[in-house]
């Protein structure tokens, strides 16, 4: 008689399981949206949000902040480098190039997340800004930080 009883709570265990994978597949296809606000503007990339799923090079918030990665010569070089950097990366697709800027998406494999890393070179400085931010969620669990620390070692290794 005790079996019987449990069936109604397992039923109910379940529902809320499919829920939860219903809602989590929900948040993916959201994450699939281009974010407003992208790109480079006098020299600058967006700000990060005041979640904390996002690091930048330039942002005046020292939970946010992360090095600018170092990276003299022409520019063309630069970026021929970085192309390679982040096509190593798992997960990595550079969407948009355009000059000294570049934009990447990086895409979670159980999830289906998307991140964009943004990178400016600015060649007065010797110096590649960068920013990456997860599209969705409140907390990165570090992520981003890590993207970023990954393309420094790989362009130093470049």
């Amino acid at each position: 008689m005790r079996f019987c009883n449990t069936l109604p709570d397992m039923k109910y265990i379940l529902i809320g399981v499919a829920l939860s994978v219903i809602g989590l597949l929900g948040l993916s296809r959201l994450s699939n949206r281009l974010p407003n606000g992208l790109g480079v503007s006098s020299g600058q990339l967006a700000q990060c949000p005041s979640s904390k799923n996002c690091v930048s090079s330039q942002s005046s918030d020292r939970e946010k902040r992360v090095a600018p990665i170092k990276a003299s010569g022409p520019s063309d070089i630069v970026m021929a480098d970085l192309i390679h950097a982040i096509e190593s990366m798992k997960g990595g697709r550079i969407t948009a190039l355009d000059g000294r800027y570049l934009r990447a998406e990086f895409t979670s494999r159980v999830w289906r997340f998307v991140d964009d890393l943004e990178c400016y070179h600015d060649v007065e400085h010797g110096i590649i800004h960068v920013r990456s931010a997860s599209r969705v969620g409140y907390s990165d669990f570090g992520t981003n930080r890590k993207r970023v620390e990954e393309l420094r070692a790989n362009m130093t290794a470049e």
